[in-house]
């Protein structure tokens, strides 16, 4: 697996197919593997997919996590991979990095679909975070347990049994990565209003209808301050990449080949 150093991180990525750039970045307690479904129906794209520090391979310090780091890290991917520039997507966290790197780099994103991100972090949604902040303190099992109420959308309730939702928790244990508290104090952190307005890509703002992390309001507010932002919806959670993959490769794939 390829891997990049800047500063203290040692940043590995996958690389995978031919063709255009395609930059995945993922969200808060996961890793590059929760881009799957989407890898592999990105035929046609190169396909770069780094673990941010905490998750998966990456390795640093273990210091505090800012949006400005991580989007720093995203362009040594590309410098390491000799992109010049990449179509990006990012969900949650992913999303917010995508779009941070979006507006201070403009040449180096050839458009972006920003999936579940928000403009700032406000009073609300900080404490969440830090609800979440108190879960992690109790273990994996307890905030695994929170998953699935906060990610997931009634079309998954409506289908899901006592035994099955149990099984995801046993499941969602296994895969919440060691940095996940790194990564949400990064996310208590978020401030895009200063450089949406320099976005020049073509841009998705992707929501989720029954989003608990992000609400509609803030949807609208980065639609508004992304000049020319294009917004969709898709009927799922803030986990819609889990929760609706099929859809969710569907919307992602449509935005990016028509910005090829």
């Amino acid at each position: 697996m390829p891997k990049v150093t800047l500063e203290d991180a040692v940043v590995h990525y996958d690389r995978t197919g031919g063709g255009p750039a395609l930059l995945l970045l993922h969200g808060t307690a996961a890793s590059r593997e929760q881009w799957g479904p989407l890898i592999a129906e990105a035929g046609g794209f190169t396909v770069l997919a780094p673990d941010f520090p905490g998750s998966g391979l990456t390795t640093d310090r273990g210091g505090p996590l800012t949006v400005e780091t991580l989007a720093a890290q995203a362009a040594a991917v590309l410098d390491h991979a000799g992109v010049d520039a990449a179509h990006v997507v990012g969900h949650s966290l992913g999303g917010v990095v995508a779009a941070h790197l979006a507006g201070t780099r403009p040449d180096r994103v050839r458009s972006a679909v920003l999936h579940a991100a928000w403009p700032v972090t406000d009073v609300r949604q900080d404490a969440e975070f830090r609800y979440w902040l108190d879960l992690l303190a109790h273990g994996h099992a307890t905030f695994a347990r929170m998953l699935p109420l906060m990610a997931f959308g009634p079309r998954y309730w409506e289908q899901a049994t006592a035994e099955s939702n149990e099984q995801l928790v046993k499941v969602l244990e296994t895969v919440i990565e060691p940095g996940a508290d790194r990564q949400i104090e990064a996310d208590r952190g978020v401030d895009l209003r200063p450089v949406l307005g320099q976005i020049t890509a073509p841009v998705l703002v992707l929501g989720s209808a029954h989003d608990r992390i992000v609400t509609a309001d803030q949807q609208r507010e980065l639609v508004a301050a992304i000049p020319g932002a294009r917004a969709a919806e898709i009927d799922a959670g803030h986990g819609a990449p889990a929760e609706r993959p099929d859809e969710f490769v569907r919307l992602v794939l449509d935005f990016v080949s028509a910005a090829l």
